[in-house]
C-alpha cells in the first residue's frame, strides 16, 4: 500500500472515532426538564380530527338504550328449569339487547326476540333504568316497539332503506354483551341488500310458521346484545335494526365465517311504528301509571259466576309446535245444551282470544271469564283443525295439521258447575 493510501485510511478512521465520540457525548448524562416537557406536554385539537363517523356517533349514541328482559324462573316436577310469566319463582334477568329511541314520547324500537316471553321489561341508559311496555310487535319481521313514559332522550331520524346502496358506510350502535359495553360504535359497509333470510315466526296466538325476510347485509361487527340497536348511514339516519350474524360455530358447522351481519330494513318496521304512534294517548299513559293493578277480579269468588260450558286444558308447547297449533285453551269437552254448544264450539277447538284479550292457556281463560256477569256476551276467537281430537286422544303420531281461525259470540250463563 503506497503512502497516499495509508494517509487516506488513517484520516477516515480518525473521522469515525470523532463521530462516535460526539454521539456518546450527546447521549451522556440526564435529560433536562425542558426536553421532557417538550416531549410530553402535547395537545390534540379535536376540531381538526373530523370524520362523518365522529359526527354520527355524537348525534345518535344518546338515543341508544339497553333493553332488559326479566322472566320468572321456577322448577317443574322433573327438576328442569323453565321460564314463564305465570310460574311462581324469583324474577331474574333472562336476556339483554338494545333499542333506539324513535319518538319524543318515549317510543323505543327493538327486535321482537329481545322482548319475547318477558314478564317485565326495562330500558337502561347510563346509570338509569326505566320500566317499558310493548305497544306493538311483529314476530315475523322480528320487530317490536316499546313505550317508556317520561324517557328524556333524543329521538333519532328515520331513513329510507329503499335507497340503500351497496358500499355505503354502515355505522352500528348498540350494547354488545350488555350494559358494560353500552353504546359501542362499530363500523363497516353495506355488503348487500334484499338478502333472503328464513326464520321461524309465530302469529299473535303462538301458531308457528316459516317466514322469509329481506335483510340488509353489513360487515360491521355485530355481537350478542347488539340486537335491536341501530344501523345508521353517514347522515345519522336509522336505516336498519341489527338482528343477527352468521356464526360458523352454530349455523354452518366448520365453515369459516367472518363479518356477515343482518339488519331489518327500517322501511319494513315503519308500518308497526305507525301503529304504535297512532294509538298513543298521553292521558291513558298517565292513567296507567297511577292505577293500582293489584286488585283481583270482583266476581272471582262468586259461586254463581257465569260459564261457557266447556272442559279445558292446555296442550304441551312441544306438541303444539310440532303440529303447528297456536297457544290457547284447548277444549277437551263441550257440555250439552251449554252456551258453548249454542255458539258452535266443539271439542278440539283452541280458544285464543276473548273480547280482544289473547288467551295463552286455560288459566288465562278462567281468569278472563271471571270478569263477566251472567247474561254478558263475549266474542270468542278459536282455532279449529280437523283431526286434532283424534291426534290428542288417540295417541297418533303428531303431524302438521291445516286449520283456521273462527269467531263466535258466547252468552255466558250460570251452569252451577266448575269449568
Amino acid at each position: 500500500m503506497n503512502e497516499r493510501k495509508k494517509k487516506g485510511l488513517l484520516t477516515a478512521v480518525l473521522a469515525l472515532v470523532a463521530v462516535v465520540a460526539i454521539a456518546v457525548t450527546a447521549f451522556a448524562g440526564t435529560i433536562n426538564q425542558e426536553e421532557v416537557d417538550a416531549l410530553l406536554n402535547t395537545a390534540t385539537d379535536k376540531a381538526q380530527v373530523t370524520s362523518p363517523f365522529v359526527t354520527v356517533a355524537n348525534e345518535v349514541r344518546e338515543s341508544v338504550v339497553g333493553v332488559n328482559n326479566y322472566q320468572t324462573i321456577s322448577m317443574n316436577r322433573y327438576g328442569f328449569r323453565y321460564y314463564g310469566e305465570r310460574q311462581a319463582g324469583a324474577e331474574q334477568l333472562a336476556g339483554t339487547g338494545s333499542g333506539v329511541v324513535i319518538s319524543q314520547y318515549g317510543h323505543v324500537l327493538t327486535n321482537y326476540h329481545v322482548v319475547k316471553n318477558a314478564a317485565r321489561l326495562s330500558v337502561t341508559y347510563g346509570s338509569k333504568e326505566a320500566e317499558a311496555t310493548v305497544v306493538a310487535a311483529d314476530e315475523g319481521f322480528d320487530v317490536a316497539v316499546l313505550l317508556v313514559p317520561g324517557l328524556d332522550l333524543p329521538a333519532v331520524k328515520l331513513g329510507n332503506s329503499d335507497e340503500i346502496q351497496v358500499g355505503e358506510w354502515a355505522i352500528v350502535v348498540g350494547n354488545p354483551l350488555g350494559q358494560e359495553y353500552d353504546r359501542s360504535v362499530t363500523l363497516g359497509i353495506v355488503s348487500a341488500f334484499n338478502r333472503a333470510v328464513e326464520g321461524n315466526s309465530r302469529d299473535r296466538y303462538g301458531r308457528s310458521s316459516v317466514v322469509t325476510n329481506q335483510m340488509i347485509q353489513v360487515d360491521a361487527a355485530i355481537s350478542s346484545g347488539n340486537s335491536g340497536g341501530g344501523m345508521f348511514n353517514i347522515l345519522g339516519q336509522l336505516q336498519g335494526i341489527p338482528t343477527l350474524k352468521l356464526d360458523s360455530s352454530r349455523m354452518f358447522g366448520t365453515t369459516s365465517i367472518d363479518n356477515i351481519g343482518m339488519c331489518v330494513p327500517i322501511n319494513a318496521a315503519k308500518p308497526l311504528i305507525r301503529e304504535a304512534l297512532e294509538k298513543y294517548d298521553s292521558e291513558k299513559v298517565e292513567e296507567a301509571n297511577i292505577t293500582d293493578h293489584a286488585a283481583g277480579a270482583a266476581d272471582n269468588a262468586d259461586p254463581d259466576r257465569p260459564r261457557m260450558g266447556v272442559t279445558i286444558t292446555s296442550l304441551s308447547s312441544g306438541f303444539a309446535q310440532t303440529v303447528g297449533l297456536p297457544n290457547g285453551a284447548y277444549v277437551d269437552k263441550v257440555d250439552a245444551n251449554s252456551p258453548a254448544e249454542a255458539a258452535g264450539l266443539k271439542a278440539g277447538d283452541i280458544i285464543v282470544e276473548v273480547d280482544a284479550s289473547i288467551i295463552a292457556d286455560h288459566y288465562q281463560l278462567v281468569e278472563k271469564l271471571s270478569e263477566y256477569k251472567i247474561g254478558d256476551k263475549a266474542e270468542v276467537k278459536y282455532f279449529r283443525a280437523e283431526g286434532l281430537v283424534d291426534m290428542v286422544s288417540g295417541g297418533k303420531t303428531p303431524a302438521a295439521l291445516d286449520g283456521d281461525y273462527h269467531t263466535t259470540t258466547v252468552e255466558l250463563k250460570n251452569l252451577n258447575e266448575s269449568l
